[in-house]
Formats: C-alpha cells, sequence, structure tokens
C-alpha cells in the first residue's frame, strides 16, 4: 500500500532545503497569508528543518506546521539582532502562536516624554505622542544602570504632575519626599529652571545616542575619589555600572538610536528580472522587510526598476520616512524626502544587509523556478554564456582543443564536446599529430582544427557555437588560420583561454575579456577546458607507454605485434611480465617463444624449469 504524500508539506520542505546557514528571523503564513509565527535562529535552515524533518513531540507545534502555508525569512547580522528583529515583527504583527513570546519577550525602552520637564522612565509600550524612545534593551542590568546614573547625575523628576508654567507659578504643588532625599530638583517650586532642565535632558538624549565615553570617564573620576576616602561599597556601585556601560558601549545594525525613521532599498539585477528588497527601520530597529521580483517589459534601467518599486512598495506599506537609503544616486524627487547613498557607519550597514537580503531572495527564487521547471537550469547557464561571451546564438555545443607532448615527443591533441554545457564522452576525440615535427604547439593546434571541422564539412556534420582554444594569444592565431581556410569565419565563434589570469581572448582583439570568477560562463569554460586536457594527457600517457613496451619487446627475436598483444592482455605492464613465471608465460604464447621471453628478463632459469 502506497504511503500518501501530503504536497503541501513536500513543497514547503523544498523551500526549507533553500534557506541559508545563517542567523535571522523567519515567518509563518497561513493560507490567507497572515502570519501566525515569528522566530529567531542561530542558523535559519537548521532551525526551520526541525519543524519538518522530525516527529514533533507537542501537539500545539503540530497544530501550527499543519496551518503552515509559507515561509519567508530575513538574513541579520548576529544572535542578538535576530533576537531583536523577532521581538519588532512579534510586536508589529502580533501573530497567532507567538503570544507566550510577546509575553514573556517583550524587550523594554527608555523614553524621554514629551511635557514640560521630560520625565525620562523606561516603558514596553510605544505610544505616537512625539516621545522620543530609545533601545529596546536586550539586557535589563544595562538597562538600570542607565536609569541609576540618569537619576543619580541629572535628579530629575519622576512624577506625573502638569508642571505647566501657570500651574507652577500658582504653587499648585508641594515639596515631595524626592526633593528632601535628593533625587529631584524640584521643578514644580521652581527650584530649577526650564533652561537648566533642558540641557539635562539634551545630555542624557546623547548618552542614550552613545555618546557614552564622557559619562565613563566622569564616573571613573567619581569612583576614584570614592576610593580615596575609603567609601569602598560606594566606589563598587560605581565601577559594576561603568561595567555595564562600557558593554552597552556595543553596537548593533539592528538597534541604533541614531537612525530614527528611514527605509532602505536595495536593487539585485538578473538577466530579465530584478529583486528589491525594503527594509522599514523605526528608533534604530527594524520593523518591516520585504522583497519582491520585478520582471523587465523592456530593457529598462536598473534606476527606472528601483525608481518603480520605491513608488509602489513605500504605497503599499504607507511609509512616509523622511529619508530613503539607496545603493546609488536616484534622479528624481519625493516629496519632504530626501535620497542619501551612503558609503561608511551604520547606514551603510544597513544598506549592506538589505542588498544581502536581496541577493539570498534571487537566489531562493531562481533555485525554486528551476526546481519546478528542470530545464531552466540550463536555458539560465547558456543565456549567460550568451549574453557573457558576447555570443549570437546560444552554445549549446561546444568543442575545446588541446595540445599534449613531452619534450616534442609523441605529440597528440584532444577534442572535447559540450553539448547542453555537459560533457558529451561518446563525441571525444584524440588525434595524433601527422605534418608537424619537433615541439611545435602552435603548428599542432592548427593541424588539428583544420582535420576537424574538414571532416565535419565533408560529413555535413553541425557545428559547434562556440569552439575554445586552451591558450592564449598565439594559440587562437593558429587556430583561426585554420578556420579561415576553411572559410568558416563568422560561421562559429572561436575564443582562447589563457591559465594564468582566466583571460579570455578573441580574434584580432588585444585585449582580453575578464570575466567575473563566480560566474556560471567562466566555470563551464574552465570545466571543458580541464577536461581537454585531462582527456589529452590521458591519451599522451597510454602511447608513451605503449611505445616503452613495445620498444623493449621488439628486441626478442620471435615476437610479432600480435604475440606482444596477448602478453599485455594478461600481463598489463612490462614490470608484471618481469615477475611472471615461465610456465604462465608459456601458457599465453607457446613454450618456445615464453622462453625467450622469460629468458630475456632473467639471466638464467631457475632449478627446474
Amino acid at each position: 500500500m502506497a504511503i500518501a504524500v501530503n504536497p503541501v508539506l513536500e513543497g514547503l520542505r523544498e523551500r526549507v532545503a533553500l534557506l541559508p546557514d545563517l542567523p535571522g528571523v523567519y515567518q509563518y503564513f497561513d493560507a490567507a497569508g497572515v502570519i501566525i509565527y515569528v522566530g529567531k535562529a542561530k542558523n535559519l535552515k537548521k532551525r526551520v528543518s526541525s519543524y519538518f524533518n522530525r516527529e514533533l513531540e507537542y501537539t500545539k507545534t503540530m497544530v501550527l506546521v499543519s496551518k503552515i502555508r509559507d515561509i519567508r525569512h530575513i538574513v541579520v547580522e548576529s544572535e542578538d539582532d535576530a533576537l531583536l528583529l523577532e521581538n519588532n515583527l512579534i510586536k508589529e504583527y502580533q501573530p497567532r502562536y507567538n503570544i507566550r513570546l510577546k509575553d514573556d519577550k517583550t524587550y523594554p525602552w527608555l523614553v524621554v516624554k514629551n511635557e514640560a520637564f521630560p520625565r525620562v522612565f523606561s516603558t514596553r509600550n510605544l505610544i505616537r505622542d512625539g516621545s522620543s524612545y530609545y533601545g529596546p534593551y536586550t539586557s535589563v542590568t544595562v538597562l538600570r544602570a542607565l536609569q541609576d546614573i540618569i537619576k543619580q547625575l541629572y535628579k530629575l523628576r519622576t512624577c506625573s504632575l502638569s508642571l505647566t508654567r501657570e500651574n507652577i507659578r500658582r504653587h499648585k504643588f508641594k515639596l515631595c519626599l524626592e526633593y528632601h532625599i535628593g533625587n529631584c530638583k524640584a521643578p514644580c517650586e521652581a527650584m530649577i529652571g526650564e533652561e537648566e532642565y533642558a540641557g539635562y535632558v539634551d545630555q542624557i538624549r546623547g548618552l542614550l545616542k552613545g555618546n557614552v565615553a564622557g559619562v565613563i570617564s566622569s564616573l571613573k573620576a567619581k569612583m576614584t575619589d570614592l576610593a580615596d576616602l575609603y567609601l569602598f561599597e560606594e566606589a563598587q556601585e560605581l565601577k559594576e555600572k561603568i561595567a555595564a556601560l562600557e558593554r552597552f558601549q556595543a553596537k548593533s545594525t539592528i538597534v541604533n538610536p541614531s537612525i530614527h525613521d528611514v527605509d532602505v532599498f536595495s536593487i539585485v539585477e538578473g538577466r530579465n528580472v530584478a529583486y528589491v528588497n525594503f527594509l522599514k527601520v523605526i528608533n534604530g530597529a527594524i520593523i518591516q522587510t520585504y522583497s519582491v521580483e520585478l520582471k523587465k517589459r523592456l530593457e529598462e534601467s536598473l534606476e527606472e526598476m528601483l525608481q518603480f518599486a520605491i513608488v509602489e512598495i513605500r504605497s503599499k506599506f504607507d511609509s512616509t520616512s523622511p529619508e530613503i537609503l539607496v545603493p546609488f544616486k536616484i534622479e528624481y524627487a519625493l516629496k519632504n524626502t530626501r535620497f542619501t547613498v551612503p558609503v561608511i557607519g551604520d547606514k551603510k550597514k544597513l544598506l549592506d544587509l538589505s542588498e544581502r537580503n536581496a541577493k539570498y531572495f534571487q537566489l531562493e527564487r531562481l533555485k525554486q523556478y528551476e526546481k519546478q521547471n528542470p530545464d531552466a537550469h540550463l536555458e539560465r547557464i547558456l543565456d549567460t554564456m550568451q549574453h557573457d561571451l558576447h555570443l549570437s546564438e546560444k552554445p549549446v555545443h561546444i568543442e575545446c582543443f588541446d595540445n599534449s607532448n613531452l619534450q616534442g615527443t609523441h605529440p597528440v591533441a584532444s577534442c572535447v564536446v559540450f553539448r547542453n554545457a555537459k560533457p558529451s564522452v561518446r563525441d571525444y576525440r584524440h588525434f595524433n599529430i601527422k605534418t608537424v615535427e619537433g615541439p611545435n604547439d602552435f603548428a599542432s593546434m592548427e593541424e588539428i582544427v583544420y582535420r576537424r571541422y574538414k571532416r565535419m564539412l565533408e560529413e555535413g556534420s553541425a557545428l559547434p557555437q562556440l569552439v575554445v582554444v586552451d591558450g592564449g594569444k598565439g594559440q587562437l592565431s593558429a587556430a583561426m588560420k585554420s578556420i579561415e581556410k576553411l572559410d568558416l569565419v563568422g560561421k562559429l565563434a572561436i575564443v582562447g583561454i589563457a591559465k594564468r589570469l582566466e583571460e579570455i581572448f578573441y580574434p584580432g582583439d588585444p585585449v582580453p575579456l575578464y570575466i567575473d570568477k563566480n560566474s556560471v560562463s567562466l566555470k563551464v569554460i574552465q570545466h571543458i577546458r580541464d577536461e581537454a586536457h585531462r582527456f589529452g594527457i590521458t591519451f599522451h600517457r597510454s602511447k608513451r607507454s605503449k611505445s616503452m613496451v613495445v620498444s623493449e619487446l621488439d628486441g626478442i627475436s620471435g615476437l610479432g605485434p600480435k604475440t606482444i598483444e596477448l602478453l599485455m592482455n594478461k600481463f598489463k605492464s612490462i614490470n608484471h611480465l618481469k615477475k611472471a613465471q615461465l610456465s604462465d608465460i608459456q601458457d599465453v604464447i607457446g613454450k618456445a617463444k615464453g622462453l625467450a621471453v622469460y629468458s630475456h628478463f632473467n639471466s638464467q632459469p631457475t632449478a627446474g624449469e
């Protein structure tokens, strides 16, 4: 009885197999396209695979997996970034199956309240009232250290009184305990002016934006003073706060309080498509991510594609960010928005992160498409080669030539054939050089190219779309002489590949073409070149070996070619023949000839033989 296969589950497993082995955040969607779960991972592929490639222990997890219809992910720099991004996405979308994570892992922010004589306090709720939020903080120790330092150094108010000028003028409030114990400067009773208080708040904003060095220096001086006064417990408390602040100084790509409201766009170009990634950054944290594939209708430029994507995606997400980070200059303007092309710093890191996600999205889409359309992979390779090598047609049939000789002896050559970017071994051909004497690689190349295509023309065989010559300009020029003699110029493309720098040479062009080292075009050409070299060397070694065997056995009286062939078929090599017993040799070629061969390699037969 055949086991039923769940097509949905199998499709998801195929998606999971395409995930990168990198830290990041993954999102599960149900049939309605709603996010039902967000999770973090040190290794995306391993973590997400665990949901689909093993027996699940918990019923809730089984229910979750049964509802998954789509998986998306975003790659980040580190595990900390994944942690924070997971939290941001959970707060933004509140997925059904993230109730526990939402309750247990909502990280706090520090807020500078938008009010008269602003308070500074921690909160887990962001309210759009004009207040400034900094964080979120994954370390409660760091958060408390900052709060303690702010409280100790600036003595801000902690009450929620409405400290309007009129209320203060009318003395509506009385001094509280916080003032009497030295924790507040009592703005409620005008003990401190608005300007001085605002100066303190500005210093706190600088501290929360990462300007910690000045505070640390001040605290170290104060800690030294306390130690000189033998107040070691107080000094130890400051030491712990300093250590926490120093840990806090480490920056994150995801959390950077200096980046308030920014859209990030990157674009990666394919053959007939472009892949765009969008990151939404609010208060230094990524809260949205989106990748999309755009198909070219005409020969639109990369800038035109990106312009289209920016307008469409910002409309889709209702974004009004005043700044957009882009990889290159955009020659148009959006109202109340500026474009920035960052070259260094945290904004550049965000742009690089977006570009990496666009590339991973491109790779994932290509692999998905090629899995669904097996011929698409081949078409992509042939299209890329045609584009990279400037060919008039797809190189379905490629041939490569290579010479091989040892100090001019036994000169041979090989012709290797690739069809559909793969070796066609049955079409490989060996050549013995007939018209060239001595070590002349150029003349040898000219001979074999002429012989190969003269015969193909006589037989009416289809010519290759691309001919590759193993060598630089000299080898290519020699091959072109034969192409010209056969009147094949313009009827097939021919290039040479130089080994040292992997340069591609074209006939009559002294400037080589350099193809990207990771390009599939160069990989195919290197493969066929290496295969031609291997095939030629194998033939050359075989020919040398046979030549040495024949020359050694030729000196034995009474042995002809047939007898030598019988011996080689049986013993495989001269060394094995030398070690063979007389009786074994005689069994193959007879008593008289066997004794002659044995005596040739052994001065005297052993006793009894």
